[in-house]
């Protein structure tokens, strides 16, 4: 059992169409790990085992083909799942079954994917957390908001999972928790179904333990290109060493595991370079956290509305402080936003993707918390695809990463890109 939790959804889902696993002993092993860890980790709001096994069952009866047959999936709980509550780690919404599945969780099926559970969000993907603890080390954070998802892959009680990102809600637990996180451009997985907070920034991401695998869910749900990992590049990328204009707000270890993996990428023959944004782009920081804010306040206007009593005290003095914001501000923020979009390709012109933090540091101790997004939001506002992979251990003994970043729907050279720096660097 415990070689198969380690299998990854690529490789399984390989042996499961060539008939040398089965779907269920493959589910059945991931439901084990729950049983034995979850207790610790807290990373699922909800499970269905009986269910979970007789799709596997199926799959293995009838052989229907699929790109994940077989493979089991964790879904973030702000996405709708048809036969699960979807309670957003919010009391407003608690037992609350929605009456269809989203867009993603539809399509996940529909490859043969098989719906474990919904995994512990932060109240509505915004701030404040649920009681989940980074598998690592219980006494720190995994990060957030898809602080379950990322739990439960670090932990093998699944090979893939959903998450979402309005700011830095991929990268940075994937980051915390030593997986592999894909934040994809933006719009690249279909949101219908999902509970906004921020429509203009929310993005459906993966986790997975390997670039391939975080591609493959994504190819199932947005029939975007899966790279053709079996063929290496060409030619080792060209990389941008971009430290951004918040380097000081990095800890040391985190500005050494940077400086350390551009060195042996570079020993790995890539062309590092120091790369900068224009020095307007030092503005997406702040406009993100306007145009969140704002969006949040009229996306969460019937939570705030009707049943203030019943969000946590952050989160209904954000919406309330910013639903009385001029509107002047946020259109300021946008028209910011999308003058750096229009530059942010002619950025790419002789590097392929940038290498930069994926957080500030180690996952912070304690769980009344999920970390800094500082690293993250700049990349969300510009919609650009991200890949954070791993990149050593900090002081604490707790991973370090660094993100793969580049040009808005270049994800097929981002995600390979990727894989050649995660490949380098393990």
């Amino acid at each position: 059992m415990t070689e198969l939790i380690r299998l990854g959804a690529a490789e399984a889902a390989r042996r499961i169409a060539a008939g040398t696993l089965s779907a269920e002993a493959y589910v059945a092993a991931h439901f084990d790990r729950i049983r034995n860890r979850d207790g610790e980790v807290q990373a699922w709001v909800h499970c269905d085992a009986e269910a979970a096994l007789a799709a596997a069952r199926c799959i293995d009866r009838d052989k229907p083909g699929g790109l994940l047959a077989g493979i089991p999936v964790g879904v973030k709980d702000v996405i709708d799942t048809v036969d699960m509550p979807t309670g957003c780690n919010s009391p407003i919404y608690r037992n609350h079954v929605p009456v269809a599945d989203a867009a993603c969780v539809a399509l996940t099926r529909a490859a043969g994917g098989i719906v474990l559970g919904k995994t512990v969000t932060t109240e509505f993907a915004s701030r404040t957390p649920g009681p989940t603890r980074n598998p690592l080390n219980l006494a720190h954070t995994p990060g957030g908001s898809s602080s379950g998802s990322a739990a439960a892959v670090a932990d093998f009680m699944v090979p893939l999972a959903f998450g979402t990102q309005t700011g830095g809600s991929t990268i940075r637990p994937a980051a915390y928790c030593g997986i592999t996180g894909y934040k994809p451009s933006y719009g690249t997985i279909n949101r219908a179904g999902l509970k906004q907070l921020a429509e203009s920034l929310d993005t459906i991401g993966v986790m997975a333990r390997s670039v391939e695998d975080c591609a493959l869910l994504t190819h199932a749900v947005s029939a975007r290109a899966m790279p053709d990992f079996a063929n290496r590049l060409p030619r080792p990328p060209r990389i941008g060493l971009l430290r951004t204009s918040r380097w000081q707000d990095a800890s040391a270890p985190a500005q050494q595991a940077l400086e350390e993996a551009a060195k042996r990428l570079a020993m790995k023959d890539a062309g590092v370079r120091e790369a900068e944004l224009p020095p307007e782009f030092d503005h997406l920081h702040e406009d993100q956290v306007m145009i969140m804010n704002f969006e949040a306040a009229r996306a969460l206007a019937h939570e705030r509305l009707t049943a203030p009593q019943l969000l946590s005290e952050h989160l209904r003095n954000k919406l309330a402080e910013y639903a009385v914001k001029p509107r002047a501000l946020y259109d300021e923020a946008r028209h910011r936003a999308a003058a750096a979009r229009l530059r942010y390709a002619a950025v790419f012109n002789d590097i392929d993707v940038f290498l930069t933090p994926s957080a500030p540091g180690e996952a912070p101790v304690g769980i009344s918390g999920t970390g800094s997004s500082l690293f993250n939001r700049a990349w969300t506002l510009l919609g650009a695809p991200c890949v954070t992979v791993p990149a050593g251990h900090g002081p604490q003994g707790l991973p370090l990463a660094v993100q793969v970043v580049g040009a808005f729907d270049d994800d097929e050279r981002v995600l390979r890109c990727a894989d050649w720096v995660q490949r380098m660097l393990d």
